[in-house]
Formats: C-alpha cells, structure tokens, sequence
C-alpha cells in the first residue's frame, strides 16, 4: 500500500500569490504573523496553509515595499508580537494585485474550459 503523503492535499501558492493574500487579510485589520496564516487558513476552509518559513519572508518583502507597516504590541497571550498594518500604499497595490489575478484566473478557464 502506498504511503500517504501528509499534505496530498495541499495548494502550492503561485508566486507573488502570498503577497495578494497577506495584503487582503490586512484590509481588515492589523494583525501579527501567527494570526495573518491562521486567517488566510480559515478562510480557505483549510486549503491554504501558509508555514512560517514563507510567512515570515513575505511580510518582510511587503514591509520594504511599503505596502505594510509593523509595530511591537503585547498579544492576548501577553507575549510581545509584531503587529502588521496595510498603508495607504499597500490598499493601492491589493486593488492592482486583484485586478491581475482576476485577469489570470479569467485566462486559466478559458485554457481549461474551451468553447
């Protein structure tokens, strides 16, 4: 019997992806890293999970960009944690980075779902 893979099911993100979702999920509010992949999960039914080893990355990348911003805050746990925020420009490059994706999803179906 063939061994099971733990995550057969899991979604590889297509690059830049992630940005677009971090971005998204900081629309609705400041968050620190843990709760921007427990977000992204949840609302993904569990589809998409995000390992801090590409969290981590990207919320550095968008913070040198401009796009979020962070400050030190204390969690409900007590603990000191990185909270991020989206800035004016970081709005700005979501409803560019939607606009793209919705282009590329449009393209993907028709490839996939020919007249």
């Amino acid at each position: 019997m063939p061994k099971k893979e733990p995550y057969q099911n899991r979604i590889e993100l297509l690059q830049g992806t992630l940005d677009m979702l971090i971005l998204r999920t900081l629309q609705w509010g400041s968050q620190h890293g843990h709760g921007i992949g427990l977000a992204i999960r949840a609302s993904s039914a569990d589809a998409l999970q995000v390992d801090h080893g590409s969290l981590y990355p990207a919320l550095h990348r968008l913070e040198k960009q401009g796009w979020i911003a962070a400050d030190w805050k204390i969690t409900e746990n007590k603990q000191r944690a990185k909270y991020y925020r989206l800035t004016t420009a970081g709005k700005k490059q979501l409803v560019a980075e939607q606009s793209r994706w919705d282009r590329l999803v449009e393209a993907i179906a028709r490839v996939m779902r020919p007249a």
